[in-house]
């Protein structure tokens, strides 16, 4: 049952002009390092790439203008399990039928901006040329250490544990019943909500299967069950040094991106470019200012230590909590971009797949990258799931 104590307040973003003052004066000051020549982007972040993101952030970038375009949503703090969450609850327009009321749930390294672009799809379909029949209840919380929500001052919660609270918001605001969708991290904390508490989850929605774990004996899989963990393997081993880094030593790198701002972009940005369906050109799935807005979130709250803390508690979830079958109907986009695009076998033998699509364009966020086509996958998966809700 949620805490009696537990009671919503509307939530105002507003960011101190010292603060603002103080992130210019370090981006002016960065000391930059050398690189190769033409190194691009082959060794980690592109440095000439940053240089000029850097001087725009310093010199051009509005985020007081950003800063009222997000607070046009409908922003809300609660207390759950000790902790202050912050979450956008927006509901839906001028429906026609059943509302289904749906939790989103975000990843690494965003927070509720993954979904700005969507909430408007969702809530009013009616107003973007698609069925107002199918309007949402809209709901998405930044995890604990994300974003606008409080920073826990010891062990961070596992996706285990944010499912848990995931469902105490939703009581808290009324819900009984309700779907659930997300990626990256988000695709685990809809994961567990489908498997934690399947009298009150109607259907589970991911963008991925998440980082394949298998520990028996590989001959009973598939061929191209087996081809996903090679797959899996070669790409943590190019690409997931950043994760290794997050499980082990995260407050290491904590010093240095909680310091200085552009270490922060490079962090952050040469993973949007790594994940995103760009062709190798960032700027081609987002503006500058959406770069900006996401990395100048994570600045401003201080909330890059606490959201790389959250993979050390990840890492310690037990195995047999991976081995767990998602037995409510489930849902799985993969779009064309994404890292890891799991066959539809390896997905039924973790999950009760209802559903497959593979959207033509759109990667690791796509809710951002291609909103329209998000929105659309998420109205038809849940439609038959309306009436039970």
């Amino acid at each position: 049952m949620p805490d009696v104590r537990a009671r919503p307040e509307p939530f105002t973003l507003q960011t101190a002009p010292a603060a603002l003052e103080d992130l210019r004066a370090r981006l002016r000051a960065t000391r930059w390092p050398d690189a190769p020549e033409d190194a691009g982007w082959s060794l980690g972040a592109d440095v000439d790439y940053l240089r000029d993101l850097v001087a725009y952030w310093a010199e051009e970038f509005d985020w007081s203008a950003q800063e009222a375009a997000l607070a046009t949503l409908p922003h809300f703090r609660v207390s759950l399990g000790g902790l202050g969450i912050h979450y956008v609850h927006a509901r839906a327009v001028a429906p026609t039928g059943p509302v289904l009321p749906l939790v989103l749930c975000h990843g690494w390294p965003d927070s509720f901006w993954r979904y700005t672009k969507v909430i408007p799809l969702l809530t009013d379909p009616g107003a973007h040329g698609a069925d107002p029949a199918d309007a949402f209840d809209v709901v998405v919380p930044d995890m604990p250490g994300y974003g606008y929500s409080d920073r826990p001052v010891g062990p961070s919660p596992d996706t285990v544990a944010v499912a848990a609270l995931w469902a105490e918001l939703m009581d808290v605001l009324g819900y009984g019943r309700f779907g659930a969708a997300g990626g990256d991290i988000g695709s685990a904390v809809s994961r567990f909500l489908g498997l934690d508490f399947p009298d009150r989850v109607v259907a589970v929605h991911r963008m991925d299967g998440g980082i394949p774990r298998f520990t028996g004996d590989r001959q009973v899989l598939a061929p191209e069950e087996r081809a996903l963990l090679d797959e899996s393997a070669a790409w943590l081993a190019a690409e997931g040094a950043y994760g290794a880094v997050h499980r082990t030593k995260p407050q290491t790198a904590a010093v240095g991106l909680t310091d200085s701002p552009a270490g922060l972009a490079a962090w952050i940005v040469e993973k949007l470019r790594a994940w995103s369906d760009c062709g190798g050109d960032v700027e081609r799935s987002y503006t500058r200012d959406e770069i900006l807005t996401n990395v100048t979130m994570y600045w401003l709250t201080g909330t890059i230590g606490s959201s790389m803390r959250m993979y050390v508690a990840n890492a310690a979830i037990p195995s047999e909590q991976h081995a767990r079958r998602v037995e409510v109907p489930s849902g799985f986009s993969l779009f064309s971009g994404d890292i890891l695009r799991p066959p539809r076998a390896w997905l039924e033998r973790t999950a009760n797949v209802v559903r497959v699509t593979e959207p033509p364009r759109g990667g690791h966020f796509a809710p951002f990258e291609e909103p329209e086509l998000y929105a659309r996958e998420l109205r038809e998966f849940f439609r038959p799931y309306r009436v039970s809700a």
